[in-house]
């Protein structure tokens, strides 16, 4: 079982790889986030199969604060750069609806 979860555990650090990919090209900001926190989510699963594998409780404690520092970084980085808006919402930055025209209806 041991095997397992090395395996397991390199398979996880293989997708931290692929995501370090995602970072450096892009395309924009949302994916370099999404890929930020495949990490955390990654760098958690490693520390408890790796607690699991070298019966090391304290890893687990490590793990907890690795997933309480992701949701920081998502947090942060919402009120930085906010949440997408759809293209319809009037609401948009930089969009404004066309003024109405005048009806000739006196």
């Amino acid at each position: 079982m041991t095997l397992f979860y090395l395996g397991a555990a390199l398979f996880l650090l293989g997708t931290i790889l692929l995501g370090l990919i995602r970072v450096l090209r892009g395309p924009g900001s949302g994916d370099r986030m999404l890929a930020a926190l495949l990490f955390g989510t990654s760098g958690v699963a490693i520390l408890l199969l790796l607690s699991m594998v070298l019966e090391t409780p304290a890893l687990v404690d490590v793990a907890l604060v690795f997933a309480l520092l992701a949701v920081v970084a998502a947090v942060a980085f919402v009120r930085q750069h906010g949440l997408p808006e759809p293209q319809d919402t009037p609401t948009r930055r930089g969009h404004h609806p066309p003024p109405e025209e005048p009806s000739d209806d006196r």
